[in-house]
């Protein structure tokens, strides 16, 4: 399937180009524009129970499937946030974690379910119990809150990042979630408390910005009652 990543950056947006019969699958609500012969419709992919699973990971219950009824056809799609767009290749050998809203669309053949984390990494990471967890073959678009950049670990190396600033990693990578700092206090003094150490070999891709941050930027400006 061919497609473009249109206005690159803070601003990104996805073209598919369908030829008929293919079809894309997308998160509910982003879809821009899409040709006259195009078909859509509302999903739970994988039944009722993955639909669930995928609420208590922070996403939407139904995706909107996207199909080319006849002649080449062509979908306009965008995430919620401002923020890039990368495409992943998966070749079924491993699993993407994604962060929470991280899913923008799928082609054929990919599978979007969730994975529990442990109690400590539930509780600490800043993800929740549940993430996403993404599968298959085929070609994945993620989105992100600024714009996205890839660090290559080398066996063994580690890099240690913001867990709000994540957005994707392979599960054959080990992490663990620890204090920023020697102590709790310089921990929470940084303004970073917790972060997560990766190890590798792999790559994880991680957002210029950090949506928690941002909304206390924007609650700052917003007057409180009286």
């Amino acid at each position: 399937m061919k497609y473009d990543v249109l206005y690159e950056g803070a601003f990104a947006m996805l073209k598919v180009y369908l030829n008929p019969g293919e079809s894309v699958k997308a998160e509910m609500g982003a879809m821009v524009a899409m040709s006259p012969n195009v078909e859509i419709r509302g999903t739970v992919d994988g039944g009722i129970m993955r639909g669930l699973g995928r609420m208590l990971s922070g996403e939407k219950f139904f995706f909107q499937e996207l199909t080319a009824t006849r002649g080449q056809s062509e979908v306009l799609l965008s995430p919620g946030s401002i923020g890039d767009i990368q495409a992943i290749e998966l070749d079924g050998s491993y699993k993407l974690f994604v962060q929470k809203d991280g899913f923008l669309a799928g082609t054929h053949g990919i599978q979007v379910n969730t994975k529990m984390q442990n109690l400590t990494r539930g509780l600490f990471s800043g993800e929740g119990f549940f993430i996403i967890e993404i599968s298959g073959s085929g070609t994945v678009f993620l989105s992100s809150f600024g714009a996205i950049h890839a660090i290559n670990l080398e066996p063994g190396e580690e890099m240690i990042i913001d867990n709000g600033h994540l957005v994707a990693w392979p599960d054959y990578m080990d992490y663990k979630v620890e204090k920023a700092a020697s102590g709790w206090l310089n921990s929470l003094t940084s303004g970073e408390a917790l972060v997560c150490r990766f190890r590798g070999e792999g790559v994880v891709l991680v957002q210029s910005r950090n949506p928690g941050s941002f909304g206390t930027w924007i609650k700052s400006f917003v007057p409180s009652r009286p």
